[in-house]
């Protein structure tokens, strides 16, 4: 199997415990940005939930409109937002360069993921998704307050893009390697479709849900734990898609946790079933 472990990869470079958060946030001189990402399918309320409790200094990020463009069937339903547009939110959200970025949610990093990819594929080194999110901070003693935070002092971060890897749906289409669909099993078999046009997966695709990376109280699993269970999978490079581009990422940390690269394909599921040239597979198996 074809994994690439590279320098830097691992838990300690994908996540940080709300007990190391508090200690970083204790140190004279760090520099540290909190962004809130709650944000759920079928959820609106996220701006709410921040209001009614947040980490203090914590800034609150739409996923719909800061880190995504515009829906479309042809591009899916969260397509990746122009680097122009994602820089200028970013620096609204006060992020400088040399900042160390944390992101957090309340699902179990589903939503942060989606930052935490984000901006490391635009360049930004230090990202760290807060490992059980807030549930976590709170169980560790951490203070959450309500309402809203001054404007933070807007920041000068640049950002490139193209710093992590991904695919379009012709290279999915085509995929010499492990294709990872990361939505929930009766997603994957077709035997439900909530949202998207056609029920079903990619040929070849191999279900692996997200939520199977999480432990029963919403950490990340082992980094070990996680290997084993990707190594089940199947062997080749890997790529990752899910319903529209979100919870893919989480995958994405999740591999990068276990020190194995992964491709995102952002256009996912949303993109490929509004296609109808693209063929569909039903049932268990990847064929």
């Amino acid at each position: 199997m074809r994994w690439l472990l590279r320098r830097g990869v691992g838990l300690s470079a994908v996540l940080i415990s709300a007990g190391e958060l508090r200690e970083l946030l204790g140190e004279a001189g760090s520099r540290v940005r909190l962004l809130d990402v709650r944000w759920a399918l079928g959820d609106p309320d996220g701006p709410q939930h921040y209001l009614d409790g947040h980490i203090p200094g914590a800034v609150f990020v739409d996923l719909e409109t800061e880190l995504a463009a515009p829906a479309s069937p042809a591009r899916g339903r969260h397509p990746l937002p122009e680097v122009a547009h994602l820089q200028k939110c970013a620096r609204s959200w006060g992020v400088s360069n040399g900042d160390t970025v944390v992101v957090y949610d309340a699902t179990g990093g589903m939503a942060a993921a989606r930052a935490w990819w984000l901006l490391r594929w635009a360049g930004v080194p230090e990202v760290r998704i807060l490992d059980g999110g807030l549930p976590a901070w709170e169980r560790d003693g951490g203070k959450v307050i309500a309402g809203n935070e001054p404007d933070p002092e807007v920041g000068d971060v640049v950002l490139t893009g193209g710093q992590l890897p991904t695919v379009d749906a012709d290279a999915a289409a085509g995929w010499k390697g492990l294709l990872l669909d990361a939505r929930a099993g009766e997603r994957y078999r077709g035997e439900t479709e909530p949202i998207d046009p056609r029920a079903g997966h990619i040929p070849g695709a191999v279900s692996a849900p997200t939520a199977e990376n999480l432990t029963a109280e919403g950490y990340f699993k082992g980094a070990d734990e996680l290997r084993s269970r990707f190594e089940g999978f199947g062997s080749g490079p890997v790529a990752v898609y899910c319903g529209s581009g979100v919870t893919a990422a989480h995958q994405v940390a999740a591999l990068a946790a276990a020190g194995i690269d992964a491709a995102l394909y952002p256009g996912s599921w949303s993109q490929w079933s509004n296609d109808p040239k693209r063929p569909v597979a039903t049932g268990p198996d990847p064929a």
